[in-house]
């Protein structure tokens, strides 16, 4: 089972790790980017991203919808 918050970014199995940092980039809220005491959560939430990603390109998950 993915992360909700990777499923949400919509994303192929196929897609690339850049692609996946910039969907998530763009899934986070504008004031969010902003604020640079969240620098090491924003990191944390990119690293998820990645983690999810890559664990749903082992499993060879196939896109839904």
């Amino acid at each position: 089972m993915t992360d909700p918050t990777y499923r949400r970014l919509g994303l192929p199995p196929t897609a690339s790790r850049l692609a996946v940092v910039r969907a998530a980039v763009r899934a986070l809220h504008p004031d969010t980017r902003a604020v640079c005491s969240l620098r090491l959560e924003r990191k944390r939430f990119y690293r998820q991203m990645l983690c999810a990603h890559a664990a749903r390109q082992a499993a060879g998950d196939t896109p839904t919808g």
